[in-house]
């Protein structure tokens, strides 16, 4: 009884074995995981980072944020400001782990009660592979910009905000780069009296692939049919692309611009006409609308984790300094002072005044 149970067992085993094993798994699943991950990494979805109008505006953030002026903590190095100008412009976020001193991370997940973040596994960089670690939110300071009401614990760059424009920069200058690469710019097809078989041969291959030079020959009576006048009228056919057509220098200029206002830059910064006082307004514009805001959730964010009162002031050493107008604006406050002394006025009705006039501090 032993000896069949056991071949009908060993039977059973055979049989199973030359079954087919179906799982339901979808094909490229990890590929398209992997291609996502990517995407929210980069901070967009993209190769708009490429381009020199992005990393000038990229440039912008990050020098600003790196000259800004800390105050009521020594945790925010100028290395952390100019890291995280640099992860918010392209990201839209950044997170630091404090320890002794702020340690930058390169991924994370979260996890949120109320849509505020209650604890963090941080990937941490390193030499040999980065380290993960698990840590409550009062651990880190997590700078996030362009958040929206559905995650607002995510923040999103301005290329993720603006994926058209930048896609059509990238289209843009790739069609250049291809054009300027691949076509036969400055060749010619020169017309030239009739030879034997063999010199023609010769001829063409002589320059064939030979970039701005002639690229093809033909004779002239191939051209003309083999006229009475072969070479009237005959002159070199011009090979290159007419690239005015394309309005690609408009097209190009306009994609630039649109990729500068999403960056909070002026586009008449980067205009070769652009004069001193045009470039100082540029400046106050990136410091006081766009960038200032940017510093006083940062220092929000300080003042919670930290535990002291951080104050972060972009615009006084990112000014343009402009001295014949400062000279003048300095001037007129101190007559005017001098005026209301004269007068009789007490420091409480000057403070007002200034008060009025949005002069708190």
């Amino acid at each position: 009884m032993g000896l069949m149970s056991y071949f009908t067992r060993k039977t059973d085993l055979v049989s199973n074995r030359n079954e087919v094993e179906t799982r339901a798994i979808a094909p490229g699943y990890t590929a398209a995981i992997m291609a996502a991950r990517e995407s929210w990494i980069s901070g967009a979805s993209n190769m708009g980072e490429l381009t020199a109008a992005v990393q000038t505006s990229v440039g912008l953030w990050e020098g600003c944020l790196s000259l800004s002026d800390v105050s009521g903590t020594d945790m925010l190095s100028r290395r952390d400001m100019a890291l995280a100008g640099r992860a918010l412009a392209l990201r839209g976020e950044a997170l630091f782990l404090i320890r002794d001193r702020l340690v930058p991370a390169i991924d994370w997940d979260i996890s949120t009660r109320n849509g505020t973040p209650r604890a963090y596994r941080l990937m941490i960089p390193e030499a040999g592979g980065g380290r993960a670690e698990t840590v409550l939110a009062p651990e880190v300071l997590h700078f996030r910009i362009g958040c929206d009401t559905a995650t607002p614990w995510v923040g999103s760059g301005p290329l993720r905000r603006a994926p058209l424009s930048a896609q059509l920069l990238h289209e843009l200058e790739t069609a250049l780069r291809d054009t300027f690469r691949d076509s036969p710019l400055g060749s010619l097809i020169v017309p030239v009296p009739e030879g034997s078989a063999d010199d023609m041969d010769a001829l063409r291959s002589g320059f064939r692939g030979r970039r701005g030079a002639t690229l093809v020959i033909e004779g002239v009576a191939q051209s003309v049919a083999a006229g009475m006048h072969p070479q009237l009228g005959k002159s070199p056919d011009q090979l290159s692309p007419d690239l005015q057509k394309t309005l690609a220098d408009t097209l190009l200029a306009d994609a630039k611009d649109a990729v500068f206002g999403a960056f909070g830059v002026l586009p008449g910064l980067m205009n070769r006409s652009t004069t001193g006082p045009l470039v100082r307004e540029a400046q106050r514009h990136l410091a006081q609308i766009v960038l200032q805001p940017v510093a006083n959730l940062m220092a929000e964010e300080c003042t919670e984790k930290l535990g002291s009162k951080v104050a972060i002031d972009v615009v006084r050493p990112a000014q343009a300094f402009d001295h014949g107008g400062k000279t003048r604006a300095l001037g007129t406050m101190l007559k005017a002072l001098a005026e209301a002394k004269a007068a009789g006025l007490d420091d409480k009705t000057v403070a007002d005044a200034l008060n009025f006039i949005d002069w708190a501090d």
